[in-house]
Formats: C-alpha cells, sequence, structure tokens
C-alpha cells in the first residue's frame, strides 16, 4: 500500500503518483510472468533430455549385460594374431575374437575419399557409417567372419541422380558381397577342377559353409559377362550336361584356350548357325565326328579343318591296341613245368608274399591266379 506525505496530497500529486505505480506494478508483474515461462520451457527441456539420458544409458547397460551373458554362454576368448599384413591398407584391425571355433575380426574403414558408381565423380563428403559382415578365407580350419565399418558419402556432382552412395572396399569385396573376391576365386578354382557339389563337401571339410546352388549361382555371376567374340581359330568338341543322356558342343577360343559359346546337341545343326554368324574363322580344330566335318563344310568352305591333338593320340592308341589284339592270342598259358622253374620277385628279395602280378606261390607250389 502506497504512502503519501502531507505536501504532497496537498499538492495534487496523488492521482499522478497512484497512476505511475500502477503501471509499474503492472510491468513489474509481466515482466516475472515472462521469467517464469521461459525457465519453466527450458526446465521441461532439461527434464526431458535428462530422461532420454537414463533411458539410452539403461538400454546400453541392458545390451552389455547381455552380451556379457552371451559370451560367457558362447566362450569367447581373445584371438592374438597379428593380421594386419593380411588385409588391405585402408583397414584398421581392432578386435580378434575365436568363438565356437569360429574367428570374428572387427575392423574399421580408414579411407577419406570414395568413387560414385553412378557417375564416376570422386568425393570426400562424409554422410554416415554403417555395418557389414563379410566371409573370409578359413584360417587354420576355421570360419573367419569379418564385421566392416564402412563410409557412405554424398555424391557432390549436383546433376548426379544417386545422392549418396556407400563406399566399395575395392579389392577386398565389392558392392553386395558376402564374401570376399579372393575366397570367391578359391571357390571358383574348385569348382572349375571338379564340380559344384564336390566343390561344396570340399569347402565344408576346409571350414566354408557353402552348397552346390551357390557355387552354381557364383559361377553364373562371375562368367555371365565372358567376351563371346573369338579369334580366327577355334576348337570344337562335344561335352555332356549328363553323360549318356544330353550332350552339348562346346566352343573355345585358340588364342586364349577359353570357351566362347556352348551349343545344344553334337548332331552339327546348331553348329552350322553359329558358324554361319562368323564367317571370319579361317582355321578349325574337331574331333573325328562326321556331323562336325560336315557342318564345318557347310558353313565354312574355305576354312581348314584340322583333327586336335588329343584325339589323334586317341586314334593311335585305338590303331595299335586293335594291331596288337589281331597279332596276339586273348590269352596266353603257361605250364606248370615251367612255372615252377620261375623265382618269384619276392623269393629274390627275401620277402613273404602270396600274389606278385597274377603269380602266386602257396603251399610250396606255383599257380596263376585268375
Amino acid at each position: 500500500m502506497d504512502t503519501f506525505t502531507t505536501r504532497e496530497k496537498q499538492s495534487g500529486r496523488v492521482e499522478h503518483r497512484t497512476a505511475f505505480s500502477t503501471c509499474e506494478i503492472e510491468w513489474l508483474n509481466g515482466k516475472e510472468d515472462w521469467k517464469n515461462r521461459f525457465f519453466l520451457k527450458y526446465e521441461y527441456m532439461l527434464l526431458t533430455y535428462i530422461f532420454l539420458c537414463y533411458i539410452i544409458l539403461k538400454y546400453e547397460e541392458d545390451d552389455i549385460m547381455e552380451m556379457n551373458k552371451k559370451t560367457k554362454r558362447i566362450g569367447r576368448k581373445v584371438f592374438d594374431a597379428d593380421l594386419v599384413p593380411f588385409y588391405p591398407e585402408y583397414f584398421r584391425i581392432d578386435q580378434k575374437y575365436l568363438i565356437n571355433e569360429k574367428i570374428e575380426i572387427t575392423a574399421k574403414s580408414i579411407t577419406h575419399q570414395a568413387v560414385c558408381p553412378a557417375c564416376g565423380k570422386l568425393s570426400r563428403s562424409y554422410h554416415s557409417t554403417y555395418k557389414r559382415k563379410v566371409e573370409d578365407l578359413p584360417l587354420l580350419g576355421k570360419n573367419v567372419l569379418i564385421s566392416v565399418t564402412a563410409y557412405r558419402y554424398y555424391c557432390e556432382n549436383a546433376a548426379c541422380d544417386q545422392k549418396v552412395f556407400a563406399e566399395e572396399l575395392e579389392g577386398f569385396a565389392g558392392w553386395f558381397r558376402r564374401k570376399t573376391e579372393r575366397l570367391e576365386n578359391l571357390i571358383t578354382s574348385i569348382a572349375l577342377n571338379t564340380n559344384c557339389e564336390g566343390c561344396s563337401r570340399i569347402c565344408k571339410a576346409l571350414g566354408i559353409d557353402i552348397s552346390g546352388d551357390y557355387v552354381i549361382n557364383l559361377l553364373k555371376k562371375r562368367f555371365s559377362g565372358q567376351a563371346t567374340e573369338c579369334g580366327e581359330i577355334i576348337g570344337v568338341d562335344d561335352w555332356a550336361y549328363k553323360k549318356g543322356h544330353r550332350y552339348g558342343t562346346v566352343i573355345c577360343d585358340g588364342d586364349t584356350h577359353k570357351p566362347v559359346a556352348l551349343l545344344e546337341g553334337r548332331d552339327g545343326v546348331n553348329l552350322k548357325a553359329w558358324l554361319l554368324n562368323n564367317k571370319h574363322i579361317k582355321i578349325v580344330t574337331r574331333d573325328r565326328a562326321g556331323a562336325y566335318a560336315k557342318a564345318i563344310s557347310d558353313a565354312l568352305p574355305e576354312a581348314i579343318q584340322v583333327a586336335d591333338r588329343f584325339h589323334l593320340f586317341q586314334n593311335m592308341m585305338d590303331a595299335v591296341k586293335e594291331t596288337l589284339r589281331s597279332q596276339l592270342p586273348e590269352r596266353i598259358e603257361i605250364s606248370d613245368e615251367r612255372l615252377e622253374k620261375m623265382e618269384l620277385p619276392c623269393e629274390k628279395m627275401e620277402l613273404p608274399c602270396e600274389k606278385i602280378e597274377g603269380i602266386s606261390k602257396k603251399n610250396g607250389k606255383i599257380r596263376t591266379v585268375n
């Protein structure tokens, strides 16, 4: 409550003083309300931030406890080995563990730039990181799994449709690959020298868990873009999809010794159609099959036909066997008296043996063995 002096009451200043005090009080009250609203807003924000931090820390603590339980359950051990020389220079190996006969490696890419797969422009603008798991070559018969933390980049080309792209682990594991390039090379080499199912069994023995279908898909993916052009020299032979049931024709380049075409059947019909589209061929090596000879003569009458080395040797050996078979009897009989005079190789070496090259000696008697 305002107090006024006697002089102020007599001079008539009471109304002015009262009005000024009321305005001042209203302004101060409004200022206090503004301060209260301001601090109340930030108090809510602070409480929300503290609550979110608590939730994050709580979940991280639960994850760590769960990971520790899982680690104790699966028998996680630190794998102490220097593997840095076996990985690219842009890799940083962080941890190595041996878990249930499997080696897990955590690594991080330390690149600072990447090439956009759409436009080919080099970019240095980081977007984010992501994790991918890649299977590598087995180590001492144990499966090796690498968890790589790689980068995503912004494309710095404004006209490019690819705004964000992931870096390619060049020379190690390409885009969308679950296995390293060197592991795929090993699987391909085994498959080309055996077969898909045999490759699967061999890889499982080495610690690589794959199926025959995976091997087939890998071969199709790897050789789908193979060049079909060939030089002036080609080789033609038949091959079996399933021996005794279904056959095809394979055409190989005489310079690179790589297959350039697989044709259905071995009757020469598809071969003739293929040769009509490749008039530049001048020399054809083939086997002695009449169907191939007729197809080549019809399609390329000026081409030179050469019998390949394998079939020449095979035909020569067949001729030698046929000559020996016609001149020598099928069975040569040796009399018992002559056998008794024979001295077996094991007797010269003083070794106990029962059978040597179709002749056996038992109870002091020599006899032939059927």
